[in-house]
């Protein structure tokens, strides 16, 4: 008989369990919450957690991932010799052998179903033209009209790579590490735990579309690992009707019906204080009930999108079938960072096979998939900046490798870990400028390589954060985990 069983006398609930299980949607997510911190205790790094390591550049991040792998030939690192040796084999190029016996190729790869991929050697054409975009004249693919208009606010990195050959690298994006390692916490917990809430009516690390297959990590790209529950990403949906999953009591439960509900707890806890005046957990725990309650009324007038202008709801692509989804998760994100949420992660597309991921048909796909996300994406950096949001809101747009210069199945291209794109903007960093390169067909990150740790140290580093001081003593970390700064992107 376990210890909680004997003090629950005459098969009678506990009144901390009996609160903690309580009927109130979101109130009872939250104080679980708050409950699993306070039963954790508290330890010399919660003192300090809430406060920057440094002056912070950035508030706030906005995290687009597009699930599948978008192709950084097709989109932000165009490479004209795949049209000067369309058909050939990349043998038979002139950047055959400084390919093939490159130190990264092969090496750096850990192949997810046990055996190496094909390198799909014919040489597949570039689908789309491109052309350099504002004054800075980065080259940006015709498939990103929007986004390239904005490339003078852009940092773009063209020099990522990972080990994960197959769509878990999904998950590898998110936390740094291969699936194989196992769980560990994403980059949007990371920054919950160090620099906690900045609006205590709002979740502070909220999720938009639909996560990773289970195949390829699941919610664990937005999961708190062993940093706790209460730093994992909440769900939601930009429909104010029902935001949150389980972010009502119920719909046989009135406002003023679960106001009742927390009198009535008030009145316990108030009646436990005045015999227990000095338990700060217990009016900690008064506090989470009202806070939740909180966040229940917040969360549906910050995703009313209604209260829009018709410009702006126009300027994310609302008013179009094709750009809709995007657009509503674009502009909530804004909205909720312009109310003081610390990180929203926005995933476009579906696990596993679907989404961006082009093994046949690329010319289709990503033409259909570029022109839902380019306008709202670019809405969105245009929104901020006018409304000097922009300085203080990190944007970072990514996916979890590029795609093969070589055809697959004479139209598509496979998964490339070796070389691909990601692009940042706000939040202290540089605009118009390029940084990094891969070989002159695309395969190999060649100049200024980065890891996908890099992208988290330097949001973190412009959030203010130093990596290496965000540890548990009980988890040992690696030198991979932390990364480093891009520091030639950092204004």
């Amino acid at each position: 008989m376990t210890l909680k069983t004997q003090n629950a006398a005459c098969g009678r609930t506990e009144r901390r369990q009996f609160l903690s299980d309580f009927g109130l949607g979101f109130t009872g997510l939250a104080l679980g919450a708050m409950m699993h911190r306070d039963a954790a205790g508290s330890t010399a790094a919660d003192a300090v957690r809430g406060l920057p390591h440094f002056a912070p550049r950035a508030k706030s991040v906005i995290w687009f991932f597009m699930n599948g792998g978008t192709s950084h030939l097709e989109s932000f690192d165009p490479k004209p010799a795949l049209n000067r040796y369309a058909g050939k084999t990349i043998d038979e190029s002139p950047h055959g052998q400084a390919i093939v016996d490159s130190p990264f190729y092969r090496k750096n790869v850990v192949d997810f179903s046990g055996k190496p991929r094909a390198m799909m050697s014919q040489i597949y054409p570039m689908q789309v033209g491109y052309g350099p975009r504002g004054e800075s004249g980065i080259e940006v693919s015709d498939w990103w009209p929007h986004v390239g208009n904005c490339i003078d606010d852009i940092a773009l990195v063209r020099s990522m790579w990972t080990t994960d050959n197959d769509h878990a690298a999904q998950l590898q994006f998110h936390t740094g590490r291969h699936i194989f390692d196992g769980f560990f916490p994403s980059i949007g917990s990371w920054v919950h735990y160090g620099l906690g809430s900045l609006n205590d009516n709002l979740p502070q690390f909220i999720v938009m579309g639909n996560p990773p297959g289970d195949c390829c990590g699941g919610v664990g790209a937005h999961d708190g690992s062993y940093l706790g529950p209460q730093h994992a990403g909440v769900q939601m949906v930009s429909d104010p009707n029902r935001p949150l999953a389980f972010g009502t009591p119920g719909s046989g439960t009135r406002v003023a019906q679960q106001r009742d509900q927390l009198d009535l707890l008030d009145d316990l806890h108030r009646m436990t204080a005045a015999a227990r005046p000095d338990d700060e957990a217990l009016r900690a725990r008064i506090k989470a009930y009202e806070l939740a309650f909180r966040m229940q009324m917040s969360v549906p007038e910050i995703v009313d999108l209604n209260r829009e202008t018709k410009q702006t709801q126009a300027m994310y692509g609302l008013d179009v079938k094709q750009t809709q989804q995007v657009g509503r998760h674009a502009l909530t994100a804004r909205r909720l960072v312009e109310q003081g949420v610390r990180f929203v992660q926005i995933y476009d597309g579906g696990g596993g096979g679907g989404g961006w991921d082009a093994h046949t048909k690329l010319k289709e796909n990503h033409a259909r998939n570029c022109a839902r996300v380019d306008k709202p994406i670019a809405g969105l950096l245009k929104d901020l900046k006018q409304r000097g949001l922009l300085e203080e809101t990190l944007v970072v747009w990514a996916t979890e490798f590029g795609r093969t210069p070589g055809a697959e199945k004479s139209d598509g291209r496979d998964h490339h870990p070796y070389g691909f794109s990601v692009w940042m903007a706000g939040g202290g960093l540089k605009g118009g400028v390029a940084h990094g390169a891969t070989d002159e067909l695309g395969f190999h990150a060649v100049e200024d390589r980065h890891y996908v740790t890099d992208i988290h140290a330097t949001v973190l580093h412009q959030l203010g954060l130093d990596p290496r001081k965000l540890s548990l003593p009980s988890q040992k970390r690696l030198e991979i985990d932390y990364g480093n700064p891009i520091e030639a992107i950092i204004a």
